[in-house]
C-alpha cells in the first residue's frame, strides 16, 4: 500500500483555474483547443495505460482495438495492462507517491481527489469534449474536478440495476417488478417462501456492486455519511431505519453473500443459485452471448430495473465511477492527451459501448442518442446511470476524506455488520461514525 500520509493527500494544487474552466460553453475554447490536432505527441512517444479488468469480453476487445486505431493514426504505440479494480487503487497510490508507473490510470470512485497535485490538468480535454458533446453529467465534476481545474477525464460508469428473473417475479404474483422498498421486501420474501433462487446482494469489501447497493439502502432512507458541511451524521435514525430494514432484507438472501466481492453474484445468478441481485449488464451479456442453451433461455427471462424509491421519495443510486488520470510523471503529455481525446469521440466510444452492450454508461450527455439504448428494452434502465446517480460522498463535498472513507468500505461494513446481527444497528451505525470521523477530522 502507498506511504503517502493524510497531509500529503490534503494538499491541493496551487492557484485556482478561473472560475469558468468548469464550463461547457464554446466560449472557454480556444481556435486551437477546438481542434484536436493541438495535442501534438511528443517525438519518440510511448504510453502506458493500466485499466481495470473487464467484466464482458466487448469491452476490452474493443478498447484495445481503439487503442490499436489510436497508434495507427498518431505512430504512438501504447501498452494496456488490465489489473481487479481492488488492485488498480493501491497501485495507483503507489505511482502516486513515488512518481512512476502508468501515464495513464483508469481507477474508481474518487481516487483522483486522494492524490490531486500528482495529476496533470486536464480541463483542456474535458473542455473540448464537453462543448462538442452536449456537455457532462453534474455527477463528473464532483468526481473530477479539484479547485476549479479538471483532475480526471471521465469514462463513464458501470451502471447498476436490479438484475431479476421475469417468471419468477410472475410466478409469486408481481406483474412489474416493485417501485418501492416495502414492495422490493414483499418481492424477495415471497420468492423464498416460493422456494425459488432467492436474492443475494455482495456484502463483503466488493468496490462495486458491494458499495452500490449499501449506499443506495442508507440513502433511500434519509441516512448518509456526511451532511453538507461535512460532518459525519451516520449514526442517525435515517440510518437505524434502513439497517432495520436491511435485516429483513437480509433474511432473504442465499447464505454466503457476507463474502462476496464482485464476481460471485454473477456466477451465483448464471448457476441459478439466486435470482435477484444488484449487478451491472454483464450479467446478460454472458448468459445472452453464451453457446449454452441453458443460458441463452436465462437470458430471454432476464429483467433489468432501477433501483426501488426508499421514504426519501426519490432515486438515490450509486454507481461505479471511473476516472481516467494522467500523473504528472508522464514524459507524454501531449500523446496521453490526444489519447484520452481519441479514446472519448464519438467515433471510438459509441461502437465500444455497443460492443460491451451498455456495461459502461455515457457520462457525455450526446451519447443519450447510442442506438444501443433503443436497440433491446433490457439495456434501457442503464441509459441513465449517470443521469440519477449521486456521488459517493453525498451530501457533502468530494475529497479525501470521502475518498478515504470509501477506501475503507466504512458503509459496506456497517450495513454486513448490522444486517447480518454481528453488531445491532445502532452499534454497527456507531462504529462506522467513529471511522468516518477519523478522516473527516483529520
Amino acid at each position: 500500500m502507498s506511504k503517502i500520509t493524510r497531509r500529503d493527500f490534503l494538499k491541493t494544487t496551487a492557484g485556482a483555474a478561473a472560475a469558468g474552466s468548469l464550463g461547457m460553453g464554446a466560449g472557454l475554447l480556444s481556435t486551437q483547443a477546438a481542434a484536436q490536432g493541438q495535442w501534438q505527441p511528443e517525438k519518440g512517444a510511448t504510453l502506458r495505460v493500466l485499466r481495470w479488468k473487464r467484466f464482458v469480453q466487448g469491452d476490452e476487445d474493443k478498447w484495445l482495438e481503439n487503442t490499436k486505431a489510436f497508434t495507427a493514426k498518431t505512430g504512438v504505440p501504447v501498452r494496456v495492462d488490465s489489473e481487479g479494480w481492488e488492485d488498480v487503487r493501491p497501485k495507483a497510490a503507489v505511482a502516486a507517491n513515488v512518481g512512476s508507473g502508468p501515464d495513464i490510470i483508469i481507477s474508481t470512485f474518487e481516487d483522483a481527489h486522494q492524490y490531486p497535485e500528482k495529476l496533470t490538468d486536464v480541463t483542456d480535454v474535458c473542455n473540448y469534449l464537453g462543448s462538442k458533446y452536449g456537455g457532462w453529467y453534474d455527477v463528473c465534476k464532483d468526481y473530477c474536478t479539484d479547485n476549479g481545474r479538471w483532475i480526471a477525464v471521465p469514462m463513464g460508469c458501470a451502471g447498476n440495476a436490479i438484475v431479476h428473473r421475469i417468471s419468477h417475479l410472475k410466478q409469486v404474483g408481481f406483474q412489474e417488478f416493485p417501485k418501492d422498498t416495502a414492495g422490493f421486501l414483499k418481492l424477495c420474501q415471497a420468492l423464498k417462501a416460493k422456494d425459488l433462487p432467492p436474492a443475494g446482494f455482495a456484502l463483503g469489501n466488493a468496490t462495486g456492486d458491494g458499495n452500490v447497493w449499501c449506499h443506495w439502502l442508507v440513502w433511500a432512507h434519509g441516512g448518509k455519511m456526511v451532511d453538507t458541511g461535512n460532518k459525519v451524521v451516520i449514526n442517525s435514525p435515517e440510518t437505524i431505519a434502513a439497517l432495520e430494514y436491511g435485516k429483513q432484507l437480509y433474511q432473504t438472501f442465499v447464505p454466503g453473500t457476507l463474502s462476496w466481492l464482485d464476481p460471485n453474484n454473477n456466477k451465483a445468478f448464471l448457476d441459478e443459485q439466486i435470482g435477484v441481485t444488484a449487478n451491472g449488464i454483464s450479467i446478460y451479456y454472458a448468459a445472452k452471448n453464451s453457446p449454452d442453451p441453458k443460458l441463452k433461455a436465462i437470458a430471454e427471462d432476464i429483467g433489468h430495473a432501477n433501483f426501488p424509491i426508499g421514504p426519501v421519495g426519490k432515486a438515490t443510486e450509486l454507481n461505479l465511477f471511473f476516472p481516467m488520470m494522467l500523473f504528472k510523471y508522464s514524459k507524454y503529455p501531449n500523446a496521453a492527451k490526444a489519447y484520452l481525446a481519441f479514446m472519448m469521440e464519438k467515433e471510438q466510444y459509441e461502437p465500444w459501448q455497443q460492443a460491451a452492450i451498455g456495461y459502461v454508461s455515457h457520462p457525455l450527455k450526446a451519447y443519450e442518442k447510442n442506438p444501443l439504448w433503443s436497440s433491446d428494452p433490457k439495456n434501457l434502465p442503464y441509459s441513465n446511470s449517470m443521469k440519477v446517480m449521486l456521488p459517493n460522498g453525498y451530501s457533502g463535498t468530494m475529497g479525501y476524506a470521502s475518498a478515504a472513507t470509501m477506501a475503507d468500505f466504512i458503509m459496506v461494513n456497517m450495513v454486513a455488520e448490522a444486517v447480518s446481527g454481528s453488531k445491532t444497528p445502532k452499534e454497527a451505525a456507531e462504529r462506522a461514525q467513529q471511522r468516518a470521523e477519523r478522516y473527516y477530522k483529520v
